[in-house]
């Protein structure tokens, strides 16, 4: 019987050697931006951060009921997320993320629920 020989990587390294043509060309993340990708940080491209600072100043015009909603950009899709007390400012946080240039479609994951 074969014995399985194929083993989980266990650091970035392995990961590159096994991935990257050239790992010497490739520029290795910081233990920071390491330790961020694990907890699900994802870099935003210079499009996305453009689009996330608009999402961002409108909410911020919607005053501290939008306080507890956040937004996270994936190319033309806004997930949005958090609680907010009532339906009329959820439908204000809506209409302003609408209406922003670049918005293509908006995951709405936002729960109306008093405080």
């Amino acid at each position: 019987m074969a014995r399985n020989t194929v083993r989980n990587p266990r650091s970035y390294d392995d990961i590159v050697r096994k991935t990257v043509i050239e790992p010497d060309t490739s520029i290795r993340p910081t233990r920071e931006q390491e330790q961020a990708a694990r907890e699900g940080f994802r870099a935003l491209d210079p499009d996305e951060q453009v689009l996330h600072d608009r999402v961002v100043q409108a909410l911020g015009t919607l005053g501290p009921d939008a306080s507890r909603v956040t937004a996270e950009i994936s190319r033309e899709l806004v997930t949005l997320r958090g609680q907010v007390a009532d339906v009329a400012t959820l439908r204000r946080i809506e209409d302003a993320v609408a209406y922003l240039t670049g918005v293509e479609t908006i995951h709405n994951q936002v729960v109306v629920a008093a405080s």
